[in-house]
């Protein structure tokens, strides 16, 4: 049977979880403790657009093993302090092994640093970013049926590069709109369905 086409699978607790969250313990404890719960944080969203940056063309667990490596070489995603690297913290992050050594992608998290701070001229990122949430999210009974962007994750898209963003795709904005609570696309028989308080169990 196709993966699409599985809706939930059980595990061991007894809790009903999609394929790519039922077996890696790293991805399990993502999944049951962090994605899709709001992050309404300036730090924490900027964050978040930073790794679905960096996860461009990569699997969402390889990013998630290296944020530790992350966190630690962009100064805990503070945008203050990101906003203020030069060449020499690129050259720097170049060399560092923990992270995904992209140099265009490296440059982004600085300009997404930048990008933040002038936001804050305008509201913020944080209303900013959730100004786009749409009015209705999807009920996917199946992963086939999860939509991998949407109208509004294009329209965000294309309002952060306006805003000097980089590494913004609508694709990217539709995972990270799913990652911090704007859509729940959960699936309808998992047990996080409707757990980030925005939605209804049964949207």
């Amino acid at each position: 049977m196709a993966p699409d086409s599985v809706a939930v699978i059980g595990g061991e607790d007894g809790l009903a979880r999609p394929a790519w969250a039922a077996t890696d313990p790293l991805m399990r404890n993502y999944y049951d403790q962090e994605w899709g719960l709001p992050v309404t944080d300036e730090q924490g969203l900027y964050e978040r657009i930073c790794l679905e940056g960096f996860q461009a063309g990569l699997s969402w667990a390889t990013i998630l093993r290296k944020r530790p490596a992350f966190r630690a070489a962009f100064a805990s995603f503070d945008p203050e302090q990101v906003a203020m690297f030069g060449a020499a913290d690129v050259e720097r992050l170049m060399q560092d092994p923990g992270i995904i050594r992209n140099r265009l992608k490296i440059h982004a998290a600085v300009k997404n640093a930048q990008a933040t701070l002038e936001l804050r001229n305008d509201g913020g990122l944080v209303d900013f970013v959730w100004s786009f949430r749409p009015a209705n999210t999807p009920a996917p009974s199946v992963p086939a049926e999860i939509p991998t962007q949407s109208p509004e994750s294009v329209a965000l898209s294309k309002a952060l590069r306006k805003r000097g963003f980089s590494f913004v795709g609508p694709t990217s904005m539709f995972a990270l709109m799913e990652a911090v609570g704007m859509v729940d696309t959960h699936l309808l028989d998992s047990h996080r369905r409707g757990s980030s308080g925005i939605w209804p169990i049964q949207a």
